[in-house]
């Protein structure tokens, strides 16, 4: 049973009639703010750069070029909107080709999704500021209603926009940084390198390469780790896989001082390889020459398993002996620079005090009995071997770099008569 009360014929199509011409009105509004917004185009867009210019100081510092594209963006934004309003049956608007089809995709890069926020709300701010002159009288109101619902399409596409373009980024990004890699570790194009970094937006000075394996960790998740751990310590970095081998290439800028270098940069970086060593090959000046650092590193992965004791990162500078026994020549040939020949050159009594030394199992007294000098001296002679090669001779580790060297370097003098 209908409860609703009963209205006579003559009443119903009076409400009808009331409705017709309520709706008659509102299109008759509309059509005259539209007219009226069609007339105003030009200034808004006009007023929206101008406002920029005076509220969003990064806008002032961009390229005249860019500032152009934002112009036109700005005037293809208010365009698109006077379309739609003055056809709202046509539902949502179609905002990524209408505003964002005027613009280079280079943009996006010049552009922060942060900063195309801050533009839309400069131009509605704008807009909201005329809508009294621009409206028909009586439609305040509806522009006002629309304005909101067609800048929130206009925020959600922006993000449609830069989702797109960061997914498309990133995978010629990954691409061009595998590239990289494949170039410093082989030594080809090595012209193409700066050009190829300045695209990646790479600036850091200097540069260290880290090596590491990625274990049965996904390949790309340790990247994007090891990307994501660098870019937050305010490091460039440029990362690519060989196989189950991991290279990273760091710019790591003024952050750390020169003699901390290329230990202090590798730390924070190193646990999020898979499990294995680590090797931190030595730092350069820029990224045409990392193929020295990047080449260090794989090559002391590679050997870094005849040291099973090796700090984790270990640098490969201290990889030299494993390296050699490898048949790496420029391990070999640092090797007997960095050590043989200092020791070659400040004369013989300590090159014939580490041979005995060495020979004795490391006896202080065995070797001065043999060299027939007090016990004091032969202890003088080791420390300066310890501070002319780095290397300490009373330690494992030291004695085992310095016997390689010594051997190497005198197969090196007998090798070259």
């Amino acid at each position: 049973m209908n409860d609703q009360p009963h209205r006579p014929r003559d009443q119903q199509g009076t409400e009808s009639s009331e409705a017709a011409l309520a709706q008659d009105g509102a299109d008759a509004r509309r059509a005259e703010t539209a007219r009226r917004l069609e007339r105003s185009m030009g200034r808004l867009g006009t007023a929206a750069v101008a406002s920029m210019e005076e509220r969003l100081p990064w806008f002032r510092r961009m390229s005249a070029e860019d500032r152009s594209w934002i112009g036109l963006v700005a005037q293809s934004g208010v365009a698109a909107f006077v379309d739609w309003f003055r056809n709202p049956v046509r539902g949502r608007p179609a905002i990524t080709v209408e505003v964002f089809g005027t613009a280079p995709r280079e943009l996006t890069r010049s552009v922060t999704l942060q900063q195309t926020v801050d533009m839309i709300r400069v131009v509605i701010d704008v807009v909201e500021g005329q809508v009294d002159e621009l409206a028909a009288p009586g439609g305040e109101h509806q522009l006002r209603e629309d304005v909101l619902r067609y800048t929130r399409e206009v925020a959600f596409s922006s993000a449609k926009v830069y989702a797109r373009a960061a997914e498309a980024r990133g995978a010629w990004d990954a691409r061009l940084e595998a590239l990289i890699v494949d170039a410093l570790l082989h030594g080809d194009h090595q012209d193409g390198l700066q050009t190829w970094g300045s695209s990646l937006r790479w600036s850091q000075t200097p540069v260290i390469a880290i090596a590491g394996d990625s274990g049965e960790e996904d390949g790309n998740k340790v990247l994007d780790d090891l990307r994501g751990a660098a870019r937050r310590l305010g490091h460039d970095v440029i990362a690519g896989m060989q196989g189950d081998r991991v290279v990273v290439v760091v710019g790591v800028g003024s952050t750390y001082p020169e003699g901390e270098l290329p230990a202090a940069a590798a730390e924070p970086l190193a646990g999020l390889f898979g499990p294995g060593p680590v090797v931190v090959g030595p730092a350069v000046p820029d990224l045409r020459t990392a193929g020295a650092s990047a080449r260090a590193a794989v090559s002391g992965l590679r050997s870094a398993v005849a040291w099973p004791d090796a700090p984790r990162p270990v640098l490969a500078e201290d990889l030299l002996p494993e390296r050699v026994l490898q048949g790496e020549a420029g391990a070999r040939r640092q090797l007997v620079e960095e050590v043989y020949k200092p020791l070659l050159g400040a004369g013989s009594p300590l090159l014939d005090t580490l041979s005995v030394y060495l020979e004795h199992a490391s006896s202080l007294e065995a070797t001065a009995r043999m060299l027939f000098v007090h016990p004091n001296t032969v202890r003088y002679r080791l420390s300066r071997i310890a501070e002319l090669t780095g290397h300490t001779p009373s330690d494992g580790r030291g004695s085992f770099v310095l016997r390689i060297a010594v051997a190497l370097g005198r197969l090196d003098t007998t090798e070259r008569g």
